[in-house]
């Protein structure tokens, strides 16, 4: 058995080990409900956009394909992944639920797209250190990278990251992109989503009764809907960084309070094991007292 001395100096440990965690929980808490108030307020702006360019692509039946560039489908000789990944750690399995879903994405996508057995490759893009170091670490093909986005991000910040997936693919560096980001459900929950960001699928008509009102648009809906598409897409990457966040700091808060847990828990432990070590200690001091008074 450790001595009573080594005892406390792991209890002075794991008592400041929990103290630690206990703080970074309160914050991460705090944080975590303005970042879920920013995703609650941010989805019916983000909803409505989707239901407008829908009904714009379903106004007249006619396809936009051939001539608006960001609707315009290819063979897909390259697939590029936009993956949007938390910057810091000590959120639980965030990071790695995220990165393998982009991994394991990636492969399904290159079986499903491969042209007579050959797979097309892959460009990412990385938005968040945890995901810049997945990328980095499984030796993959990073064209740009964006890190250190704050717990605020403005939508010009989205509209740069998302000006390198439209770039990429109007140079047709690129023929199809896919977005990759954990998808913000309640406080433990958070899935890691994968959607198809271009070229651009507008959202099929849900048949509501907003959509089924005859609209006079000016300009016609196919020159709202053109205007309407880069604005569209930035708005899916900034929504998918609000989503992120609020995924991060709801899984930190979860993970710190498992760790303050745990260290109360071994430090109870950790007390019982120090008083059994002292009452021994203090028996035995009894027994070699009693046995030299007997001695004499």
């Amino acid at each position: 058995m450790p001595s009573t001395r080594e005892i406390r100096r792991r209890m002075r440990a794991v008592k400041n080990l929990g103290q630690v965690t206990k703080s970074m929980q309160m914050v991460a808490s705090s944080k975590m409900r303005r970042a879920q108030d920013r995703v609650a307020e941010s989805r019916p702006y983000a909803d409505q956009l989707r239901a407008l360019v829908s009904r714009l692509a379903n106004a007249s039946g006619e396809d936009f394909g051939d001539e608006a560039a960001l609707l315009k489908q290819r063979s897909v000789r390259k697939i590029g992944l936009l993956l949007i990944a938390p910057d810091r750690g000590m959120c639980g399995a965030l990071p790695s639920n995220v990165n393998r879903k982009a991994a394991s994405g990636v492969l399904e996508l290159q079986n499903k797209l491969a042209d007579g057995g050959q797979k097309p490759g892959v460009d990412y893009i990385a938005v968040g250190r945890r995901g810049r170091d997945f990328i980095v670490r499984s030796q993959q093909n990073l064209i740009a990278e964006f890190t250190n986005y704050g717990d605020r991000p403005a939508l010009t910040d989205a509209s740069a990251i998302a000006q390198v997936a439209v770039d990429a693919f109007l140079k047709e560096e690129v023929d199809v992109v896919y977005l990759v980001y954990p998808e913000f459900v309640n406080t433990v929950i958070q899935r890691p989503t994968l959607v198809q960001l271009l070229p651009v699928q507008p959202p099929e008509d849900q048949g509501d009764q907003q959509a089924q009102v005859d609209y006079i648009y000016e300009p016609g809906p196919k020159e709202l809907l053109q205007a309407l598409l880069p604005r569209y897409i930035d708005v899916q990457v900034y929504q998918a960084m609000l989503e992120t966040i609020a995924s991060f700091y709801s899984a930190q808060m979860v993970a710190m309070k498992n760790a303050t847990d745990n260290a109360n828990e071994v430090l109870q432990d950790l007390t019982l094991t120090y008083n059994k070590a002292r009452q021994a200690s203090i028996t035995t001091q009894i027994l070699e007292v009693v046995s030299g008074a007997e001695a004499l």
